[in-house]
């Protein structure tokens, strides 16, 4: 037997959605403006998970040059039916501020989920959170959440449920208003089962923050009407100041061979921010690491309702599990591995990025500013962990102050923390970080550095919580400490006012803002958990 520990996907890995192949299990979520697009998970026993790639990693299936902080890609829905994986998302274009939205939705289909995916097939824009059911009898239905008309208030408008051709990959006949959605209301999120005559409609309401959660109604009839469950919602940490889990939502159910039953969904861990008054608010608080997948244990009643299996609506940091264990051999952390690593809003190009065969060296060439939403020459990991630290040793000459180059904690393009070296005015170099903050930029000069001092730096980020340190070496073996404590609590989810669905990430970086020559070389990229 094993047991799930919660979360099984730390750091950024939103909006789960889960299938079953055989004895396989495979999870998709959502990877907004970070490319390649939706990674894909497989687990043998629900407790152990590995990446195994990306379905959209070619420009032609996910362009994003210019995307939001964001935007991108929202909440994949994959499933497996007729021999193959379909996978269905929406590139978001425009998600604010304004009274529209602009959200194209697509479809992908594979043989593995390895992959090669399909080039998209585009089926509507209106709405987002698209989900795939295919129905007992070989039909097949796209069902998703409905943006309100412009100017009426109304955001939300329900759930919509139309026919989708498998043969001319295409939508037909009219779109159908199967829910309005519970008092709880911000419905959205929606994934469709059918079980033992019933249709369930799973959806997520109350937004994603703290009022997040998972409802349930039902019907006999596939475009209803539906009732709700008697005991709405099924899953949420609302009203639960002592959770560790929070912003419990965004579910999506499956089944074991032996006749369990498990929901996937996401939460957030909060931290208080430090460098506000403590209050009971959550403007006060931060989820640095992003929105988190969970797995919860099901049972059905007599009812025919599901329930959590522990009874309640709270979710449990460990879940029993009947199935074997089944670990994965973990894979070294020390490389620019691409399953792990990604980049933002565009594949890496021999151009600017090369990649040793190794994965061990990493050459950027400088291209635009932190700030911009096109080129930027940045590779990062997600940040898994309270407790963690990164390595990596680099090379780097520039030869002027719009030149630089280093190690960096990025939330997006108006917050993170860099430590970077650049040149001064005096042809020297200049070691500092910059501390972004809502469009607030903040320099703490570090040292200045001599020629042969700078060729080779050895640089250094450890994470305490909600406390970021930078260290440096010119030899990796005596390091100093710049002399002040970031706040990692300004990268997370609610701390933005231009973004609230990612999670840091960190890496390395280099910007050229005055001819684009300037390269940098990265060494080795070392991630450990704790505190080494």
């Amino acid at each position: 037997m094993s047991l799930i520990r919660n979360p099984v996907l730390s750091g950024f890995h939103p909006d789960p959605s889960i299938c079953r192949v055989g004895d396989d299990y495979y999870l998709a979520t959502s990877t907004f403006e970070w490319f390649p697009g939706v990674r894909i998970h497989h687990s043998r026993d629900l407790a152990h998970w590995r990446v195994i790639g990306h379905a959209l990693d070619r420009v032609s299936q996910l362009p994003m040059r210019g995307c939001q902080n964001s935007g991108g890609v929202w909440a994949p829905c994959l499933t497996h039916a007729d021999g193959r994986f379909w996978l269905v998302f929406t590139n978001v274009h425009h998600h604010g501020p304004g009274v529209v939205m602009d959200t194209p939705n697509y479809l992908v289909t594979a043989e593995r989920a390895e992959g090669p995916w399909s080039e998209p097939v585009f089926l509507n824009a209106s709405g987002f959170d698209p989900s795939l059911f295919h129905d007992d009898d070989g039909r097949k239905y796209l069902v998703q959440m409905r943006m309100g008309e412009a100017f009426s208030g109304v955001r939300f408008d329900g759930i919509i449920l139309q026919e989708f051709d498998p043969h001319g990959m295409r939508l037909t006949g009219d779109p159908v208003k199967i829910w309005g959605g519970s008092p709880i209301g911000i419905t959205e999120g929606p994934h469709l089962l059918k079980r033992d005559g019933w249709y369930y409609l799973i959806t997520a309401e109350g937004g994603t923050a703290m009022r997040h959660a998972v409802s349930v109604c039902r019907s006999r009839d596939l475009r209803g009407p539906y009732e709700i469950h008697p005991e709405n919602p099924v899953l949420t940490s609302f009203g639960n100041p002592d959770a560790v889990l929070h912003s419990v939502g965004h579910a999506c159910f499956v089944d074991t061979p032996c006749g369990s039953w498990f929901a996937a969904h996401l939460c957030h861990r909060p931290l208080q921010r430090p460098s506000l008054p403590v209050m009971e608010r959550e403007g006060n608080k931060s989820a640095p690491l992003g929105r988190e997948t969970c797995i919860q244990k099901l049972r059905w009643d007599g009812d025919a309702w599901p329930r959590l299996a522990d009874g309640g609506a709270s979710p449990s940091l460990s879940v029993e599990c009947p199935l074997p264990e089944k670990p994965w051999v973990v894979r070294p952390a020390d490389r620019f591995d691409p399953l792990d690593f990604q980049t933002l809003r565009e594949p890496p190009d021999p151009s600017w990025c090369e990649l040793s065969e190794d994965r061990f060296r990493l050459r950027l060439r400088g291209r635009d500013s932190l700030a911009c939403c096109f080129d930027q020459s940045l590779m990062a990991r997600r940040l898994g962990h309270f407790h963690a630290v990164a390595q990596t040793r680099m090379f780097f000459r520039p030869e002027n102050f719009k030149q630089s180059a280093g190690l960096i904690a990025y939330y997006d393009r108006f917050h993170y923390h860099y430590l970077r070296l650049t040149s001064g005015s005096d042809g020297r170099m200049k070691l500092g970080v910059i501390s972004s903050e809502n469009t607030r930029a903040e320099l703490f000069e570090v040292a200045l550095l001599d020629a042969e001092d700078s060729g080779s730096l050895h640089l250094r980020m450890q994470n305490r919580v909600e406390e970021l340190r930078f260290f440096w070496s010119t030899d990796g073996q005596r390091w100093q400490a710049v002399d002040r404590v970031f706040d990692s609590t300004a990268l997370g989810d609610w701390v933005s006012p231009h973004s609230n669905f990612t999670g840091t990430f960190w890496g390395v970086c280099c910007q050229d803002l005055s001819d684009r020559s300037a390269w940098a070389g990265f060494e080795g990229f070392h991630y450990q958990e704790g505190i080494s």
